[in-house]
């Protein structure tokens, strides 16, 4: 299984090989397409110039569905970071659709530039011109950057776009309830009791999930501590929900029961796991360890983690409501239903002494194989 790009910044760049070491060391049943488009679009920054800002649009699986996964607008550093990213980011998806056993696949979208300086007129109509020689096989939707109203500028362009305002709409308020059903099955295993008030929790990233997050624990009697890149936002949660304030560098080693990443991913690593004082981890953000291996790590130190595409799949089943025509009692119901698959993932990691993380991959590949009606592995990559 190799992964196929088509790009028109670079078409003599091969990306062919791209993650491949990783692929090789965690084989997966699911096939890997990478897709890519580029168009020079006008900003203004002091000025008008071309920036050659593009997005990169990567499909995971297709097996069980039309791969799904939302725009991410970031200013990468380069375009390896942002592939990677890509990449990981699909893979999230199609195990976060697996795992409660939707009839999606995995995709996502990086656009690369400054969302804060970008002509979003120009930049969404591209997006949605791309997404829409795709044929169906990929469905964007709003994700760090990016609004329901940038998604309403991608509609003019194609019908394979979700998260429309007057239809499911902004999904944050969904993922951060989510989010907090995990966390209280988290302290229901760890601790025996799911009720949060009292419990201190450190929230990394105050953005639309992260200040939802922080209005769900204010409201159970949860003491909380906010980090923001952008202090606005850390002020909002200060004046609501009496939070205190510390420095992004400084969010790791505070003193708190639960730590939330609720911003970008890779933040559990070498160097911040030694920091962590929290007992428990759960978040909004995706790909919260930057390797596998991290999970093992949570582990050796007694900290329980639960894996980020099982907490954050609020956003998902919001989606439903458009893609699949979901009554939003049922989204509604299957965001609570977020506690039982946590404690289900728990459990099993104590009964086969692995990490969270890879029985949470374990149970969403098994679900994947019966949905596809595959025996295992191999048989899988036949498929594809």
């Amino acid at each position: 299984m190799t992964s196929s790009l088509i790009s028109s910044r670079d078409a003599s760049k091969d990306f062919s090989n791209v993650d491949e070491e990783r692929r090789r060391e965690e084989p997966s049943p699911f096939e890997v397409v990478l897709v890519a488009e580029q168009e020079g679009v006008i900003q203004a920054t002091g000025g008008l110039r071309v920036i050659p800002d593009y997005s990169l649009d990567a499909i995971h699986s297709t097996v069980l569905g039309p791969a799904v996964g939302g725009a991410r607008f970031w200013n990468y550093a380069s375009e390896d970071e942002a592939l990677a990213d890509a990449l990981r980011l699909s893979r999230g998806m199609t195990y976060k659709n697996a795992l409660p056993g939707l009839p999606l696949g995995g995709g996502k979208s990086v656009i690369i530039g400054d969302s804060k300086l970008a002509n979003r007129e120009a930049i969404f109509r591209a997006h949605g011109r791309f997404v829409e020689t795709l044929g169906g096989r990929y469905i964007t939707a709003e994700d760090v950057g990016t609004s329901p109203s940038d998604m309403e500028i991608v509609c003019r362009e194609t019908n394979h776009v979700a998260g429309l305002l007057g239809r499911s709409g902004d999904p944050a308020p969904i993922t951060a309830r989510g989010v907090f059903r995990a966390i209280e099955a988290s302290a229901k295993y760890l601790w025996n009791s799911d009720r949060l008030a009292g419990v201190t929790v450190a929230i990394q990233g105050c953005g639309h999930v992260g200040y939802h997050l922080a209005k769900n624990l204010y409201a159970a009697g949860a003491r909380l501590i906010a980090s923001d890149v952008d202090a606005e936002k850390v002020s909002r949660l200060i004046e609501e929900f009496n939070a205190v304030a510390v420095q992004p560098d400084d969010i790791f080693a505070v003193s708190a029961d639960i730590f939330a990443p609720c911003a970008l991913g890779g933040v559990i690593n070498d160097r911040t796991i030694p920091q962590l004082l929290a007992r428990i981890v759960v978040g909004a953000a995706n790909n919260q360890l930057l390797e596998e291996r991290h999970g093992e790590m949570l582990k050796e130190e007694g900290i329980l983690y639960a894996p980020d595409y099982a907490a954050n799949a609020g956003g998902i089943f919001n989606g439903c409501i458009e893609l699949l025509g979901s009554e939003p009692e049922r989204a509604s119901k299957k965001v609570d239903e977020i506690y039982e698959t946590v404690l289900e993932i728990f459990e099993t990691a104590k009964a086969e002494d692995t990490s969270t993380n890879k029985a949470a991959d374990r149970i969403a590949e098994n679900r994947f194989l019966a949905a596809a009606g595959l025996q295992n592995v191999a048989e899988m990559k036949l498929a594809t």
